[in-house]
């Protein structure tokens, strides 16, 4: 992120709070029912943490959360209150999005450094992109693929986003250069998607979420909201995905710095977008479609109760959360001690 972008984001983050009030939930039907998804909100806590990215643990009951300030990964507990679970000073600077794959016991997570690290460094900001393999239980490391080494342009890079097929093969966003990497249960790496669309604006953040939806990977440009398919058995049909609007969502314009996404069980897929650096608007959005992603439309858009919402992830009951660190805080130079987990 430029420092242009730092210094208007907390005067943005507050104006977006007064605008948005509180929020709605997403409508029943795309979720569920109410009664079994778990508490409305957790109250996160710990010493200028910073979380980004947010993902649920099933299988041992428990929210992981990264640590942009720290380069680390800590499980959230009932409380509020967090433990280290991963934590490697020599490899990790900030750790962006991050995804359990149950299947294969493990964690997997996106490592950049936007400056805002304790761990930042002049050769690692806006150069460092790689995706790490964690062991859930013990926190230790399976691989860690350097992509921005396997990008071999030398440029700028930031890993930011993950998400992984049901053969365990993860795909990852660089919101710094138009790349999408593909990486095997083994470590290996390489690029899938190198496409002058996806260049970033000037100054500014590119791709960003990612999910997978029957064997097409479905991407958010943050810096002007555009949403894209890339079918990764024939990545070079990559495409922009019209969207349409529904009744008082605003239309297209309303994806502006469109952050996480999450795909549901009912097809579906569920985003937050936000109000960084003077453009966009705190939100929760839903996407459908009906023609496997070759158009989608905006069925829902609530605004967010939180600041700055960066991603969604699973929770318990299977609810959906929406995750806010105060990025704002951070980027004013005073980070908070506090988070919220919240379910939309």
């Amino acid at each position: 992120m430029t420092r242009h972008l730092l210094r208007t984001a907390a005067v943005t983050a507050a104006a977006a709070g007064l605008l948005l009030g509180t929020a709605g939930a997403l409508p029943a039907s795309a979720h569920g029912g109410h009664e079994s998804r778990g508490p409305a909100v957790i109250a996160g806590h710990a010493p200028t943490l910073v979380p980004e990215g947010a993902t649920w643990d099933q299988d041992r009951q428990r929210f992981l959360v990264g640590s942009l300030r720290h380069g680390t990964v800590s499980v959230v507990r009932p409380g509020g209150g967090v433990r280290t679970l991963i934590d490697e000073p020599d490899t990790l600077v900030s750790v962006i999005g991050l995804h359990v794959d149950r299947a294969r016991g493990r964690v997997l997570l996106a490592n950049g450094d936007n400056g805002l690290g304790t761990r930042t460094s002049a050769a690692t900001a806006g150069r460092l992109a790689g995706l790490g393999a964690y062991d859930l239980e013990t926190g230790r490391r399976l691989f860690y693929a350097d992509l921005a080494a396997v990008a071999g342009d030398g440029g700028p890079h930031f890993a930011n986003d993950v998400a992984f097929g049901p053969d365990g093969t993860a795909y990852v966003t660089d919101s710094l250069a138009p790349v999408v990497h593909r990486i095997g249960t083994d470590g290996t790496a390489s690029v899938l998607v190198r496409d002058a669309r996806l260049t970033p604006a000037p100054g500014g953040y590119g791709l960003n979420g990612i999910a997978l939806r029957d064997g097409r990977l479905i991407i958010g440009k943050w810096d002007d909201g555009t949403l894209w398919q890339v079918p990764v058995h024939r990545p070079a049909d990559l495409r922009p995905i019209p969207v349409t609007g529904g009744p008082g969502t605003g239309g297209p314009g309303a994806l502006l710095h469109l952050d996480g996404l999450l795909g549901r069980p009912d097809g579906s897929i569920v985003g937050v977008t936000n109000g960084l650096a003077g453009a966009g608007r705190d939100a929760s959005v839903e996407l459908r479609s009906t023609d496997g992603w070759r158009t989608a439309r905006l069925t829902s858009v609530r605004p967010s109760a939180d600041l700055l919402p960066t991603a969604v992830t699973p929770g318990p009951g299977g609810g959906v959360y929406a995750l806010s660190g105060r990025l704002d805080l951070a980027f004013a130079g005073t980070p908070g001690d506090t988070f919220s987990l919240r379910r939309i």
